[in-house]
């Protein structure tokens, strides 16, 4: 008599970069004839998914994991828990020894051998490789991320990635595609195109390589791979050097491709940038975001404010809020600097105490929703096109939430629609009649 399925329960923390690195190990391993669990109870193996951009997030992949440790009352081996992702690529050596609760640690760059490591740890011994599928994604909704590259090369001060992830490797155009048209088969309605610095896309490639050589040209081989099929294209991660002439042509002229452009440049004062070991200054920032909405109608824009970096000063901070007031960006985040293990920024001088640091978050955040807030209600009279993404019980009964082209899922604030019968993934036309933060409300038109 078969025996049932091995269930695994999978948790991912992070950024979308890792969330697609889950559900590569999803596929891989329901290729091997694993099921899903929904809870510790009815796992038969944890995978957790870390990560460790910011020692805040370090510290939440390892409570979690102690957490789960703590649910597994028979013990740990018998329910055994593996840490994959950003912490083991970061702390490998040291964590055997300092989380004994987990059975086994698989960096990022061993992720593709997961099935070996999990058929090990419940005992199953095959004889042959597992099946490995063509195209590997496991994804249920309407949007799904596509990772273009991996790893960076910029080693900016502050940033551990490069240690984590690795030197920048671009993927290949045929990967990239074939997986693009197989999300779409599958009922994806929006690619969102994910890399540590997506701009420089294929700058790595072999010179014989074939097919597209450059972001710009990716976009228009992807918008070209999904049609007839109705699909958004949008780009996140996109640093400011890589706004070429051939890519603002791309983004403008190809439909499926958002005018939504996220470029975290983390300060506009060419002193702390260059601290930051980034190039650029304000003007050169101030004179391409005036372009980018110059030459691409109605260009929606996202950014990222790194506060508090060490030596920045007060009237450099007021010089940043001045830049994001200037320029009105539509959605800022803002992190607070955080000395991150190895960087050069860490050891830094001028360390800005903790009370400073807060005040200038706070005054940021203020900002930046000042902003954002009346970015979004500026959208209230207008009729766009929203894709549902999910229902939400709510006290009046179930809400359908979708979110619009000038909202990047999970990050920019959804569209509650007066709609009760749609499904997820369905394209709606909504007329917009109130808004409240970043969300808004919206009355479906067809």
């Amino acid at each position: 008599m078969d025996q049932p399925a091995r269930s695994i329960l999978y948790i991912t923390l992070g950024c979308a970069k890792n969330e697609v690195d889950t559900d590569r190990m999803r596929s891989l391993l329901t290729a091997a004839g694993y099921a899903e669990a929904e809870g510790t109870d009815d796992a038969d193996l944890v995978i957790i998914n870390t990560c460790s951009f910011l020692a805040s997030a370090t510290s939440e992949s390892i409570e979690t994991t102690l957490e789960l440790a703590d649910e597994v009352h028979e013990g740990v081996r018998s329910v055994p828990i593996v840490m994959c992702g950003c912490v083991p690529s970061r702390y490998g050596a040291d964590l055997p020894a300092e989380l004994p609760e987990v059975a086994a640690f698989v960096r990022t760059d061993e992720e593709d051998g997961i099935v070996s490591v999990v058929d090990g740890l419940v005992g199953i011994d095959r004889g042959l490789p597992a099946h490995v599928p063509e195209v590997k994604r496991i994804v249920e909704g309407a949007v799904a991320y596509l990772k273009i590259s991996d790893g960076c090369d910029r080693f900016c001060s502050f940033c551990a990635i490069p240690y984590i992830r690795g030197r920048y490797h671009s993927r290949s155009a045929a990967s990239i595609l074939a997986e693009a048209r197989e999300l779409v088969a599958g009922g994806v309605r929006e690619l969102v195109l994910i890399g540590q610095d997506t701009g420089i896309w294929g700058q790595d490639l072999p010179e014989d390589a074939q097919g597209p050589r450059n972001l710009a040209q990716l976009l228009i081989a992807v918008a070209e791979a999904v049609r007839p099929e109705r699909v958004w294209i949008r780009v996140l991660y996109l640093q400011p050097e890589g706004m070429t002439d051939e890519l603002i042509g791309a983004i403008r002229d190809t439909p499926e491709v958002l005018p939504y452009i996220d470029i975290p440049v983390q300060h506009c004062c060419e002193r702390v940038l260059a601290e930051m070991n980034r190039s650029g200054s304000e003007a050169e920032l101030e004179e391409l975001f005036g372009r980018l909405r110059r030459e691409i109608p109605g260009m929606v824009i996202r950014t990222t404010y790194l506060v508090a970096f060490p030596g920045e000063t007060d009237e450099e901070h007021d010089r940043m809020l001045r830049f994001m007031d200037r320029i009105g960006f539509d959605y800022t985040s803002v992190f607070a600097f955080s000395p991150e293990d190895g960087t050069r920024a860490a050891r830094m001088a001028c360390q800005i105490d903790e009370e400073e640091k807060l005040a200038r978050t706070q005054e940021a955040m203020d900002l930046a929703e000042q902003l954002g807030f009346a970015a979004t209600a500026a959208h209230v009279g207008e009729r766009a096109e929203v894709i549902v993404d999910g229902i939400e019980e709510t006290d009046e009964g179930p809400e359908l939430i979708g979110h619009a082209w000038f909202q990047a899922p999970d990050c920019d604030g959804a569209v509650h629609l007066d709609a009760r019968e749609a499904a997820v993934g369905d394209i709606l036309t909504v007329e917009f009649t109130d808004s409240f933060c970043y969300e808004l409300v919206g009355h479906v038109i067809e």
